[in-house]
């Protein structure tokens, strides 16, 4: 069995730093830190708050193996997907369930040559509402470094065989396709949300990296039925940012998609848009940080949907002060509350939320300078107060390291990341956060 970065498992891992002692600025009734992102909370964690215990989960993804995904499932299961490589230039998209009794045998949902595998723009597979797998990858396209395209196949049966692949974007330009979102609709139906840079086609090569894109990617959507056929097309957004992940959840009122926008004056800022009965709406700020950045700083933010509470969690560097912000929404993200500064310092970022059973989120993300890092998580629970913060992982914190990824079954959170090395490996372990507050 492969160490953890040294550390022994079944590890008590004390709530090292209680909330508002180790959140910069200090501690209840501090002003909020730059950017309006407060550390405030409506009570402060005791000394005798239980720790959070992770433990290992053999990890069902082999030598090679990067880029992981997870995502829950009905009956309590949990998906993790991953990337393997497989022969010289050839790699799989993997996949197993997690069960009562343990991870099932992986799976493959997807193998080829020509793929483009990159830290940041990962795979994915889904359960959809009728009981059947969606997975999606990328592809390349053409010569350009990034040219690709999107695949997206369906399983009746558990994984076990899948569908011809589809490509939910109908341009055939040699762009870039990708940052994928499934959404499990209603009906069995698939939408996907996804950056495209078919807009970029004729843009002119050789402009200086400091000045601003003639043009912009798009955020786009489209969804497939079991037939496999393209509906709904939609641009949701004509000016976004060019490598953030995107994320999206389906609320009591339709989905809900968070994606970096990206103004005329270089401001990235995390926004959503949403579909009701109505359409699509406008984009809008879950919170005007107002960071603005010339270059793309490949940190997307995460959303999670339980009826009509929604939290989004990101990550931003407005002032030049790093942190990990969280927002709450009442009514399926039409609206966002305050943002909550939910990190310790030291903030890499690439946040994940969940939103768990008494309606609270649990944030994590990756903190640390470059290499050695750690992989954290904190609760926030409804009125935004702040638990103690505790270490799933140490981690390596470059871009080798990927994207910590989490999933829920009950009160049982499952974690995933990647542990780079010669060779890397996907990682997974679980905690019980029913007395973590």
């Amino acid at each position: 069995m492969t160490k953890r970065c040294g550390l022994g498992w079944m590890i008590l891992l004390t709530a090292a730093m209680l909330a508002q002692g180790c959140a910069p600025g200090g501690g209840e009734g501090t002003k909020p830190s730059a950017g309006g992102a407060s550390p405030t909370a409506s009570s402060s964690p005791e000394a005798s708050s239980p720790a959070l215990v992770v433990r290992e989960v053999e990890s069902p993804a082999g030598l090679e193996s990067r880029e992981p995904e997870l995502s829950a499932a009905s009956g309590g299961r949990v998906i993790l997907s991953w990337v393997e490589k497989v022969g010289e230039k050839r790699y799989a998209l993997r996949f197993a369930l997690r069960e009562a009794a343990g991870w099932s045998e992986a799976r493959t949902a997807a193998e080829g040559e020509n793929w483009f595998v990159n830290w940041a723009d990962f795979p994915s597979v889904i359960e959809l509402s009728d009981g059947s797998l969606a997975a999606h990858w990328l592809v390349k396209s053409g010569s350009g470094t990034y040219a690709y395209d999107v695949k997206v196949s369906r399983s009746a049966d558990g994984g076990r065989t899948w569908g011809a692949a589809v490509i939910p974007h109908t341009d055939r330009t040699e762009t870039e396709h990708g940052f994928v979102s499934l959404l499990a609709l209603p009906e069995g139906r698939l939408g996907v949300v996804w950056v495209d840079g078919r807009a970029t086609k004729d843009m002119k090569e050789g402009h200086e990296e400091d000045e601003p894109l003639p043009v912009s990617m798009q955020l786009r959507y489209a969804e497939l039925g079991a037939d496999a056929r393209l509906s709904n097309e939609a641009v949701l957004d004509e000016r976004i940012c060019e490598c953030c992940q995107t994320s999206a959840a389906v609320t009591a009122e339709g989905p809900l998609a968070v994606y970096r926008g990206r103004s005329e004056r270089e401001v990235r800022d995390i926004h959503s848009v949403r579909k009701s009965a109505a359409g699509w709406s406008a984009p809008r700020a879950v919170h005007a940080d107002e960071w603005q950045i010339k270059g793309c700083p490949v940190n997307g933010p995460s959303v999670a949907a339980d009826g009509k509470r929604a939290a989004v969690a990101w990550y931003t560097a407005q002032g030049e002060s790093p942190r990990v912000n969280v927002a709450f929404s009442e009514d399926a993200g039409a609206t966002f509350g305050a943002a909550v500064r939910v990190d310790d310092g030291d903030v890499v970022g690439r946040a994940d939320v969940l939103l768990l059973a008494d309606g609270s989120a649990l944030v994590c993300w990756m903190s640390g300078e470059s290499g050695k890092g750690a992989i954290k998580v904190r609760r926030v629970a409804p009125g935004s107060a702040l638990g103690p913060i505790a270490l799933v992982a140490e981690a390596d914190v470059s871009r080798s390291g990927g994207f910590p990824r989490m999933a829920r079954a009950g009160d049982t959170v499952y974690f995933a990341w990647t542990q780079f090395g010669k060779p890397p490996r996907v990682l997974t372990a679980a905690a019980d956060v029913s007395s973590f507050k």
